[in-house]
């Protein structure tokens, strides 16, 4: 069990067409999802579903965050299994504070203790994914054992 790369950043920003106008214009990544309130970016040689997420902080119209800075980072395994592994290890330390199925991606959400919180994630290998998957992003509750069962304990996802 082990954790394979950093998958992406999600950042605080005080205004998200400001950012996305320089993360775009300046370094080169484009839009792949886009909400009021946030955007998902990806690197311009990248295949990751995005690399950066962009989320406004209270005023302006945006959402409530504490402040601009860092959000969260995201990291990815290989199997379900490990997901499973980690949301067992992060519950037993009281650092697990959520999960989510976001179709394309199994994840878990914990705070190390300081509080920063991070994101592990399973992504579905890419050849898996299908258009109904991508279509209309959402975020259902995760149910491990029932991905296990959907995909295997042996199916390497995404990188």
């Amino acid at each position: 069990m082990g954790i394979r790369r950093l998958n992406h950043a999600v950042l605080y920003v005080r205004d998200v067409d400001r950012s996305v106008a320089f993360y775009t214009n300046v370094l080169g990544f484009t839009v792949v999802h886009r909400r009021p309130t946030a955007a998902f970016l990806r690197a311009a040689e990248s295949d990751n579903d995005h690399d950066l997420g962009l989320f406004g902080v209270r005023g302006n119209g945006q959402m409530s965050g504490t402040g601009v800075g860092l959000y969260h980072l995201a990291w990815s395994v290989g199997t379900l299994p490990e997901l499973a592994e980690f949301a067992e290890k992060l519950a037993q330390v009281g650092a697990l504070v959520g999960s989510s199925d976001h179709a394309v991606s199994k994840s878990l959400y914990g705070k190390d203790p300081d509080g920063l919180e991070f994101e592990i994630s399973w992504f579905v290998p890419r050849d898996r994914v299908t258009d109904e998957m991508t279509a209309n992003p959402t975020i259902a509750r995760l149910d491990i054992a029932a991905e296990i069962a959907r995909w295997g304990d042996d199916l390497v996802g995404a990188p």
